[in-house]
């Protein structure tokens, strides 16, 4: 069973992204077969295997595989529901998703600050792939449009083609200093920890508040999905399931 790439984006929002921002955590798995995209007249689910395998929404409509198929009253306000609330969830899933490695970028840089061999062109590869993942983005996401697998896709992209050699040039700067005694770089390990959390930790309370009204969000689909009447081959549309659990934080 694959996760979804929108899915992905809560779950990066609700792991190690997330400075100790307030004193519960909320841990929200959304998990779905299918790949969703958004266009300015249809929700569209898809995946490769199992069936249904395509499943589409317009209107209080709902097409599925190859045809349209009929649905009673409450599935069509159901499904006029779910369409609405996903168009207005989908530009928060995106925000989430720049949020989440603004903070990955901003806590390369402060480590690239003291350690990186280059500092100057490090931070010219960090700005160059914050600025391609933005096209991304916008290229993915807009008041029309969503769709979660080129989401996914352009975020891996920037990320991955960047973060390899930047932590590269981080970690060779460290070697260098560590080989040729160089005390005084090595002590800003000290304080490095409590410099990134100072810088992280405003972004990072604002994107667990975003990340949990997300959640909010995503349950409220998932409850819809579960209350359709209409059944393919006799089984549920399974949609999505989400799994939250709340995790208590020690105080500071």
């Amino acid at each position: 069973m694959r996760i979804a790439s929108l899915w992905c984006v809560l779950l990066l929002a609700s792991t190690g992204a997330m400075a100790r921002a307030s004193n519960v955590s909320v841990d929200c798995d959304v998990h779905s077969d299918y790949d969703f995209a958004l266009t300015h007249k249809s929700v569209v689910l898809t995946r490769k295997d199992g069936v249904p395998r395509t499943v589409l929404m317009r209107q209080g409509r709902l097409f599925i595989d190859d045809k349209w198929v009929d649905v009673g009253a409450a599935d069509r306000d159901r499904l006029i529901a779910y369409e609405r609330e996903a168009r207005a969830t989908m530009p928060l899933a995106a925000q989430i998703a720049s949020d989440a490695a603004t903070i990955a970028f901003t806590t390369l840089g402060e480590v690239a600050k003291g350690f990186s061999r280059d500092p100057a062109a490090t931070e010219a590869k960090l700005k160059q792939a914050r600025a391609e993942l933005e096209r991304n983005l916008a290229r993915s996401v807009s008041a029309t449009r969503f769709n979660s697998a080129e989401l996914g896709k352009g975020i891996g992209e920037a990320v991955s083609g960047v973060v390899p050699r930047v932590v590269g040039d981080i970690v060779g700067g460290a070697l260098r200093a560590a080989l040729s005694g160089d005390t005084a770089q090595l002590e800003q390990l000290d304080n490095l920890d409590a410099r990134i959390e100072a810088v992280v930790e405003p972004r990072a309370s604002a994107l667990e508040r975003n990340a949990e009204t997300l959640c909010r969000a995503m349950q409220s689909l998932d409850r819809i999905d579960n209350a359709l009447e209409y059944r393919h081959e006799g089984q549920r549309l399974e949609l999505l399931r989400v799994e939250v659990k709340d995790h208590a934080r020690p105080a500071h």
